[in-house]
């Protein structure tokens, strides 16, 4: 397994279900690729780069993951998409390999997990990166991170640089007005309706 310093982080099949673009492909992953994954995102754990992820999580998550790989099948690289609701979804965990690099392999992960989120629908794409510049090119902007309560509940408390945090908070879309993990701003029957099917406060 490469070293942390091997690998570049950027924030993480049939033929039919291949998209080829420039010199690497993109799918959604499988149960198989849950090993590459999760020794890819973890070996950039140590210095939160990324938030550290068990193996049983990357299972039970495997359906939110991309991966990227050269077209005689080898892993380059990978990134996840998390939906917290038509309110919002997340960018996770992108990281591709050196020789991803002259592919463009990170740009095609995260162009994929946009194009996923607009099928969903989705009013609002967030994540945490400290490397603002380079999403700046596919229309983030930087907002304060306490418009992203769901972010905060679901992973913000339990990171071990809670209150040493040097990414910066980006979102593409409407921020958020309202969520489903922690306070909202939505009164609680309403919140209740959303989390059954009626959608409002989107806007």
């Amino acid at each position: 397994m490469p070293t942390p310093s091997q690998l570049s982080p950027v924030s993480e099949s049939t033929s039919s279900s291949r998209a080829r673009v420039g010199g690497a492909l993109v799918r959604k992953a499988k149960l198989q690729d849950a090993v590459s994954i999760f020794e890819l995102v973890n070996s950039l754990s140590g210095d939160g780069t990324l938030l550290r992820r068990s193996y049983a999580e990357i299972c039970e998550n495997v359906r939110d993951f991309t991966i990227a790989e050269s077209e005689n099948g080898v892993f380059l690289g990978c990134g996840a998409l998390h939906l917290y609701g038509p309110h919002l979804a997340e960018v996770r965990s992108i990281v591709v390999r050196p020789e991803a690099k002259g592919q463009g392999a990170g740009g095609k992960l995260l162009r994929s997990l946009l194009d996923e989120a607009e099928s969903q629908g989705v009013s609002g794409v967030c994540l945490f990166t400290r490397i603002p510049d380079f999403f700046f090119h596919f229309g983030f902007r930087v907002v304060d991170r306490t418009v992203l309560p769901d972010k905060i509940y679901k992973d913000c408390q339990t990171c071990p640089r809670l209150y040493a945090c040097d990414e910066v908070a980006m979102v593409r879309g409407l921020v958020p007005k309202m969520a489903v993990l922690g306070p909202n701003k939505i009164p609680e029957p309403e919140l209740v309706k959303l989390q059954t099917g009626t959608i409002t406060g989107t806007k």
